[in-house]
C-alpha cells in the first residue's frame, strides 16, 4: 500500500477526500464566480467524478490534488496539490500544481500557502525535476499565485480537452525547476 502524504501548514491541512466534502465542493463548482476561467459549471455527478478521480490518484501515488481545510475551524475550503497532468497535454509527462477555492478563502493566502507547502512534496520528498501550471490568460489571481510562487511564465498552448475556437482554448504554461 501506498503511504498517504498529507501535508500541513501553519494554517491549513491538505489531507485525504471525506464523504462529507462532496457537498460544499459541489457548491464550489456550481459557484460561476469559481468557474470563472473554467468553460461550465459542474453538475453534481461531475463534481463527485472529479472528488474520485483526485481520490484514486492519491490512492495510488500517495498524493495529488488535497482536500483542503482550515486547522482552526476543521472548514473545507477546497483543494490544492499536485498531480500527474494526462498525457494529452503538449508538455506531457509532468506534474502539475493547482487550487481550487471557495469564495470564502479567497484574498487570505491560503492558495498561496497551501502551494508552497506541495511544491515542497513535490521537490524535497518526492524529487521532482520541475513542476508546471496553467490557467486561461485572464484568470489574473490565479496568474499571480504562480509568480508568487516563483514559476516562470512559458510558452501559451491550446487546452486539448477544449474544442477549436472556444474562448477558453489558448492557456498560459507556467514552470517551475527543482532547486536543489
Amino acid at each position: 500500500m501506498t503511504q498517504l502524504i498529507e501535508p500541513k501548514t501553519q494554517r491549513l491541512q491538505l489531507r485525504q477526500w471525506r464523504e462529507s466534502d462532496r457537498e460544499p465542493f459541489a457548491a464550489m463548482n456550481a459557484d460561476p464566480r469559481v468557474m470563472e476561467f473554467f468553460p461550465a459549471l459542474l453538475s453534481r455527478a461531475e463534481s463527485d467524478a472529479g472528488i474520485d478521480r483526485q481520490i484514486t490518484h492519491i490512492e495510488k501515488h500517495g498524493w495529488g490534488f488535497w482536500a483542503v481545510e482550515t486547522l482552526r475551524e476543521k472548514q473545507f475550503i477546497g483543494f490544492v496539490g499536485i498531480k500527474n497532468v494526462t498525457d494529452d497535454m503538449p508538455f506531457a509527462p509532468t506534474v502539475e500544481i493547482g487550487w481550487r477555492l471557495a469564495p470564502h478563502a479567497w484574498g487570505k493566502g491560503c492558495a498561496t500557502e497551501a502551494a508552497r507547502v506541495s511544491l515542497r512534496v513535490g521537490f524535497e520528498l518526492l524529487d521532482l525535476e520541475e513542476i508546471v501550471s496553467f490557467t486561461v490568460p485572464g484568470n489574473v489571481r490565479s496568474r499571480a499565485v504562480m509568480e508568487k510562487l516563483g514559476m516562470k511564465q512559458d510558452e501559451n498552448f491550446l487546452h486539448p480537452a477544449l474544442p477549436e475556437g472556444h474562448s477558453m482554448q489558448e492557456h498560459v504554461l507556467y514552470r517551475l525547476k527543482n532547486p536543489r
